[in-house]
């Protein structure tokens, strides 16, 4: 909206004040309005959306104090808290106009003005005015999107004891600010619970901030986290602020918090402990809030050495400790959760939705599941896809054959004449090969592989796994 479409109200009882600024102000902005007495106001206010308000202070014969100024700001700012009002003043009354300004006035302007400055006084409110507008629809975009995506995403799927222990602790930590590690393997739904927590707790409005410490190199974590200054490092060539100050006043969720180098996890800690973050490329630090959920794949066994996790930095980060089981250890739960993503799939791929045969049922309880949920999703999609006979058959799963020992593959090392020379299928069955040695923990087997982990998960997909 350009100035010629805004619209601004002067209220004075000087008729001639009225008529001159009104000349003036209507050059440069589309609508002008005058009211020469303030008892009309609720009426105007209640009628129109002004962009600016010129607002005398004084309306009664032989009145200076600008008390009858402050009523009326009051009465405004009561009607429309993101009204801006400037004020009009008398040239010896500076005193008088600042003390508006504390009551909520944006700016003044001296009778006699000056045009000029009169006209550059009211730009500049209109567009405080689109500004707070502008940030006004943003936070009510943003509260929307949250409530969204809190009614859009599903919870922790299951009824069985272990995962409605997981959901207790959750339902009492959540409204705390308390910092929650949450622990189990690749696929259990460690993300999913870290926005649970999010979403019922008091900052749920807020930013839900992820970044993925696996996936994140050594050069560039203080960037990540920190943010950086342009110039601070080739590459900088902007300002860019870090996942915590980004985070301020919501949550950061540290994923792979176990895959930190330990010179990293001492940055981490006393980042954590102070408050305040330092850009790379700065002398200045800056403020945050917020609540830390971090999750790791690493077992408790290895986050208790010393040499692997500073034990200072796990006190920080563990004040709860979530665990979420393994889906071999819930399996009264598979069903549940299958039918659940047969359904999102179905919709998904405008398909109908079928029931899982007997033997399908079976063998997906039978199954140990590498790959926990996440694997159990991607089975069911792909049944959802290749189902052809009125249900989804065990053949529609495409369940993979259990994991040998490591005694047993060593007896019969395939050869590369096994595979055959398609270079498609052989990078299927390396990867296949990585994930079963480092039980499908993802960053265990794409550092072996030499990858990324999104370049594994891209793989992953690829192949359906």
């Amino acid at each position: 909206m350009t100035d010629k479409q805004r619209n601004i109200l002067i209220v004075d009882d000087d008729e001639d004040i009225l008529t001159a600024a009104k000349l003036l102000l209507k050059r440069q902005f589309g609508h002008v309005q005058t009211c020469n007495d303030p008892t009309q106001l609720p009426a105007l206010l209640s009628a129109n959306h002004f962009d600016a308000i010129l607002l005398d202070m004084n309306f009664s014969p032989g009145e200076s104090s600008g008390q009858q100024g402050f009523i009326w700001l009051a009465r405004i700012l009561e009607m429309d808290p993101d009204a801006v009002v400037v004020m009009i003043t008398a040239h010896g009354s500076m005193s008088v106009a600042v003390e508006a300004m504390k009551h909520g006035a944006t700016d003044f302007v001296a009778k006699p003005w000056q045009n000029e400055k009169v006209v550059a006084t009211l730009s500049a409110a209109v567009k405080l005015r689109a500004s707070r507008a502008e940030a006004q629809s943003l936070k009510l975009s943003n509260k929307a999107l949250a409530a969204a995506s809190s009614a859009s995403e599903q919870s922790l799927l299951g009824s069985s004891a272990a995962i409605r222990e997981v959901l207790s602790l959750i339902e009492r930590s959540a409204p705390t600010d308390a910092n929650i590690l949450i622990m189990g393997e690749n696929g259990t739904g460690k993300e999913l619970a870290a926005r649970l927590v999010h979403q019922r707790s008091n900052r749920a409005n807020a930013a839900f901030m992820s970044i993925d410490l696996g996936a994140v190199s050594e050069t560039l974590f203080e960037s990540e986290l920190f943010g950086h200054r342009k110039g601070a490092f080739t590459g900088a060539n902007e300002d860019r602020i870090g996942r915590l100050e980004a985070a301020n006043g919501g949550t950061l969720f540290l994923d792979e918090i176990g895959n930190i180098p330990l010179h990293l996890q001492a940055k981490l800690l006393t980042v954590l402990e102070q408050r305040q973050v330092t850009p790379v490329g700065s002398n200045k630090s800056v403020g945050f809030d917020v609540r830390v959920i971090s999750a790791t794949n690493v077992t408790r066994a290895q986050l208790a050495d010393e040499a692997i996790f500073r034990q200072d930095l796990l006190f920080r980060l563990n004040t709860v400790e979530l665990t979420l089981p393994p889906l071999r250890q819930r399996r009264e739960d598979i069903v549940e959760i299958a039918t659940y993503y047969a359904g999102l799939y179905a919709r998904k791929y405008h398909k109908p939705q079928l029931q899982f045969s007997e033997r399908a049922l079976e063998a997906m309880q039978a199954y140990d599941w590498p790959g926990n949920v996440r694997a159990l999703r991607h089975a069911t999609e792909r049944a959802v896809i290749l189902a052809e006979n009125g249900s989804y058959d065990i053949e529609d799963l495409q369940l993979k054959a259990p994991v040998s020992a490591p005694a047993q593959q060593a007896e019969s090392e395939p050869s590369i004449s096994d595979y055959g020379l398609n270079l498609g299928d052989m990078e299927k069955r390396v990867i296949e090969t990585a994930l079963q040695k480092h039980r499908y923990n993802i960053s265990h087997a794409a550092k072996e592989l030499g990858i990324t982990r999104a370049a594994l998960y891209r793989r992953m997909e690829k192949y359906g796994f």
